[in-house]
């Protein structure tokens, strides 16, 4: 298989669709976070596939922001470094949650709810530190970023548009779901997830396009050269 734009920014389509549908299975049936279950093996798998989650993200919405980079601007570029952001802080507080928090549950319980509170929408009750403020930031980089990214691949106008405007529109939702108790918490994944679905399809449809149209004006542009040869 060789390696090309269309080849990479079909495998950027397919990240995107994967990831938003893991996105939105991890959190299915998600059980209560505390400091018991964080030790979970459930848990500890969920977060792990979290972790490839957002790696299947970055890598769609990396080739949603290259494929267009002009008609995206500079609202694009902000927008994508943001969400970039969000997600890398996402990839770290994951790995935290996945593999350290699950070893300190016993020896440092109240620290481990403290951690699970802030990254649940809750108050800790105790200090976090610089913890905490990655917690605010990697919020803040999440919604500001879809809402930029989503605006921008929206005004592009080359992805489906209702795909764009709803992951613009998932930051909004994001923030009111999360003051909500845990069960509604666990919808935060829906509207983002969808979008990544809808945006993923639509860039492969859009790349498929392209390359049968230009596939299709090589053939043309190639019969009147052999024509001539004949002659």
């Amino acid at each position: 298989m060789a390696i090309n734009p269309t080849t990479l920014t079909r495998g950027a389509a397919l990240s995107a669709i994967a990831g938003g549908a893991l996105f939105i299975g991890v959190q299915i049936g998600h059980p209560h976070m505390d400091v018991e279950s964080i030790t979970t093996t459930e848990v500890i798998v969920r977060n792990t596939l979290k972790l490839v989650m957002v790696a299947l993200v970055l890598c769609g919405i990396t080739g949603m922001f290259l494929s267009q980079v002009r008609r995206n601007g500079v609202l694009g570029l902000i927008g994508y470094v943001l969400f970039a952001l969000g997600y890398l802080l996402i990839m770290g507080t994951t790995f935290a949650s996945a593999y350290v928090l699950p070893a300190i549950a016993d020896t440092d319980p109240a620290f481990v709810a403290d951690v699970i509170a802030a990254g649940t929408g809750g108050s800790p009750a105790g200090d976090l530190g610089w913890l905490a403020v990655a917690f605010q930031v990697q919020g803040a980089a999440y919604l500001g970023g879809g809402l930029l990214l989503g605006i921008a691949l929206f005004r592009a106008g080359v992805l489906a548009r209702w795909a764009a405007a709803l992951l613009a529109l998932s930051g909004v939702v994001s923030a009111a779901l999360v003051v909500m108790p845990d069960a509604f918490y666990r919808l935060l994944a829906w509207p983002n997830g969808i979008a990544m679905i809808g945006l993923g399809y639509s860039l492969w449809a859009t790349t498929r396009a392209v390359s049968t149209a230009t596939s299709a004006a090589g053939a043309v542009g190639d019969a009147p050269v052999a024509i001539a040869g004949a002659e």
